[in-house]
Order: C-alpha cells, then structure tokens, then sequence
C-alpha cells in the first residue's frame, strides 16, 4: 500500500510523521524541492531540501471553483532562490506542487496543491510568493478573435512553422552591447535587415542565461548589425555571451507566404470587410459596392 492510501492508513495510526514537501518548476525547465522536515526527502526524482518548506497554514484552498489564491511566506529562504533571479523574472509564472508526505516512507504522499507563482516579492530578508491555484486560468478570456491579421504566435501549433529551419535563427556571441538593450554584431549580414525585427532573442550563457526579450528593431549598416530590444533584460547581458535570434513576424499574409512559405497556416482573415464597410452604399463610381467579392 502506498500514495494516499498509505498516507490515510498511517494517519489512522495516530502517531504521525509527516512533513510538507514542494517542488517549484520554472519555466526554463530548472526544478526545486523544499521541505519543512529536518533532513531533505527525495521522491519523484526531486531532492526537497530542510527547513526551506512551507508552513502548516500556507496553503489554504476554497472548495468549488472559485480562484485559489494564497501566499507562501518566508518559505523561499534557499541559495538556489536569490533575489537576483527573482527581480530578473526567472520566477515569473512558475509551476508550484506541494505534497504531504510521511517522512519516513516518502512514497506515502497525496498532493495537496498544484499552480503557479503570481507576484513574488523580497521582504524583510525573506520571500513572500502568492500562490494561484489551477482555477485561476479559468479568469482568461477566451475564443477566435476575427481580424486582419494573422493571430497565431510564430512556431506554435497554430502556426505550425519550425523554426529551426537553416535560415530563419542565428546562434552566435554579442560583440557590444549598449544601454542593456541594444546589441551589435558585427559582419552579420547573412540575413536581410529588418529579418529578426518583431522576432525573439533567447540569451544561451551568461548571467542572464534563459531569459527571452522581444526584438523591437532590426537595422544592417557599415558592416553592423544593431539588434534594439523593446525593454532591457532584467539581468546583465554582456559582450561574449551567446544568444539565439529568431526570425520575426508582422502578422501580414504577404508575410506569411513571401517570408516563411507557410500561407496555408495563416490564421488571419485578409478579406474580411473593415468598418468603412458599414457605412458604404452604391454609387456612380469606378468602385463597386454590390457586395461581390473584393479579389
């Protein structure tokens, strides 16, 4: 016997040994484990290390479904959490589950939460993180938008297009970096300009490793590239570091089918008519509005 069925049958003995155990995932695919018990556990392939776990009233949920959201205080008290990776978002939305177990027999567990990070914030020399449950994604809006543009996001399932086709990323070292937002590569002309503006930039090493900006422009000159970001990361970015840039998007059909060879997954609606249209009537001129088709 053993999960929540060896976790009751050890409760029912009364004399208990149990610990809050939980694992935070980040979104750059690093896990951490804590544990409220006085030696680390290991289950799940996840070491939970000691007196680093959440206490007894952290976690306090509501029935039906109504949005989970509590708070984990002074529980993010590790090394492996500083406050660095914290102000650099690293944290940001990432996936938190927290266990009861029987400590001496780890196996012997029922999960009792599972979510995600909202605001998480330093205070007085510890953390204070807001916990959201799984409901809270039922608060997003959902449904087709019907526009112009295309709404997919570049590479995902909508889209369809992989971008690790040869030509559409560049992977490579800053040569100079200014204001923390700008990037300048020097002899890359392998790509058109403007190629990477709208695109992605993922950073592969440094202190700023796994953090991901939007590129606002992309401009080609005197054998410079000059790569300009929408906002600077929120940790140092440094000359030598590598980062990966890939091709972007405008959301244009023409886009679409002249740029990426991918017309037959565009998710826009080109012909759909515009306001305008509204208050369109017949008239005398060259242009005809019968309602017939616009191609």
């Amino acid at each position: 016997m053993s999960g929540a069925e060896g976790l009751t049958a050890h409760l029912i003995g009364g004399v208990t040994e149990v610990a809050r155990c939980w694992r935070v995932t980040r979104k750059d695919g690093v896990r951490l484990g804590f544990t409220d018990h006085d030696c680390p556990l290991t289950f799940d392939g996840t070491v939970f290390k000691a007196e680093s776990g959440l206490s007894a009233a952290a976690l306090s949920q509501s029935s039906g479904l109504s949005v989970d959201n509590t708070e984990a205080v002074g529980a993010l008290s590790d090394v492996s959490i500083t406050e660095g990776d914290i102000a650099a978002g690293r944290f940001d939305g990432a996936e938190v589950e927290a266990w009861l177990v029987q400590w001496r027999a780890p196996e012997n567990r029922v999960l009792q939460f599972r979510g995600s990070f909202g605001e998480l914030e330093r205070q007085a020399g510890g953390f204070r993180a807001e916990l959201r449950g799984l409901a809270e994604a039922m608060n997003r809006r959902m449904g087709r938008v019907y526009q112009r543009h295309c709404s997919a996001v570049l590479g995902d399932r909508a889209c369809g297009f992989d971008l690790s086709t040869p030509g559409y990323a560049f992977d490579g070292a800053v040569d100079q970096v200014d204001e923390g937002r700008v990037l300048l590569f020097a002899g890359l002309d392998s790509f058109a300009p403007r190629w990477f503006e709208r695109g992605r930039l993922t950073v592969l090493s440094g202190a700023a490793q796994g953090l991901v900006a939007v590129i606002k422009n992309d401009r080609y000159a005197d054998d410079v590239r000059r790569v300009e970001l929408w906002e600077a990361l929120r940790a140092e970015l440094r000359s030598g570091d590598r980062v990966r840039l890939e091709a972007g998007c405008d959301k244009r059909m023409e886009t679409c089918r002249l740029k990426f060879s991918n017309l037959l997954n565009f998710q826009g609606f080109p012909d759909i008519p515009g306001d305008d249209w509204i208050m369109a009537y017949p008239g005398r001129g060259s242009a005809a509005v019968d309602g017939g088709s616009l191609r």
